[in-house]
């Protein structure tokens, strides 16, 4: 039987207790630790590196959005909470599901049968291919799960960014270095001073009649690799 590594985040001690003595018949699904705020909480999560985090969303100081906001990785997620307003937006993020406090015992029997069979067969959080990489975006009241080789492009916008995905963009709090820093230069390659893009999205690279390298993306967007990128870009794929 595969296990499943789980962390509980929840500022109420007695909720992370409830937690456990729910979670206990369950032997399948493996308490690798739990924390009492969100800083706690991202740190035990990049080291434990779980499959599925209980997360409560409201919480002092920073809320669990906040949380997996900050997550270069985000593993699944099941929301916690008392408040009727926040179930609809975990929703909105594709959150594996959500459990209201007090959390009824039949109610959490399915939440673990539907993430038992969400999860069977997966990878490890450890093992996962960039394909499979996981973010959580938020821009403004909108937030979103979305893989990481969804993201076609990337924009600077000085110390922001704008991530173009799916049919859609957000922009976010980190800088295009940031970025560069955290993604897979052999998936995510820089073309110029102000644009990162996924190679698994183009669809053609072409000569401009000046002689610059252009890459036309599966969307359409025609965008220019700077003469300083070219030299890298052609070697990366081999052309």
């Amino acid at each position: 039987m595969r296990k499943i590594k789980v962390i509980i985040v929840d500022d109420e001690r007695l909720s992370r207790e409830e937690l456990k003595r729910a979670l206990k018949p369950h032997e399948d699904f493996v308490l690798v630790g739990e924390a009492g705020n969100a800083d706690e909480a991202k740190s035990l999560i990049e080291a434990k590196m779980p499959d599925l985090i209980f997360l409560d969303i409201q919480m002092p100081e920073k809320s669990g959005f906040d949380l997996l906001e900050s997550l270069d990785n985000a593993p699944a997620v099941l929301f916690t909470t008392a408040y009727n307003e926040y179930a609809v937006r975990a929703f909105e993020v594709n959150a594996l599901d959500y459990l209201m406090k007090p959390i009824r015992e039949e109610r959490f029997a399915k939440a673990i049968d539907k993430i038992r069979n969400t999860l069977s067969g997966k990878y490890s959080l450890g093992d996962v291919a960039v394909k499979d990489r996981k973010i959580f975006i938020k821009d403004g009241e909108k937030r979103f799960f979305i893989q990481l080789d969804e993201i076609y492009r990337i924009e600077s916008l000085e110390n922001y960014t704008r991530l173009f995905f799916q049919d859609k963009k957000a922009l976010q709090r980190r800088s295009l270095r940031q970025w560069e820093e955290m993604l897979d230069a052999n998936v995510f390659f820089r073309i110029n001073r102000t644009e990162i893009i996924n190679l698994n999205h183009i669809r053609e690279v072409n000569r401009t009649v000046s002689g610059k390298l252009e890459v036309k993306l599966k969307t359409g967007e025609l965008l220019e690799v700077s003469n300083r990128q070219a030299v890298k870009f052609k070697n990366l794929n081999g052309i």
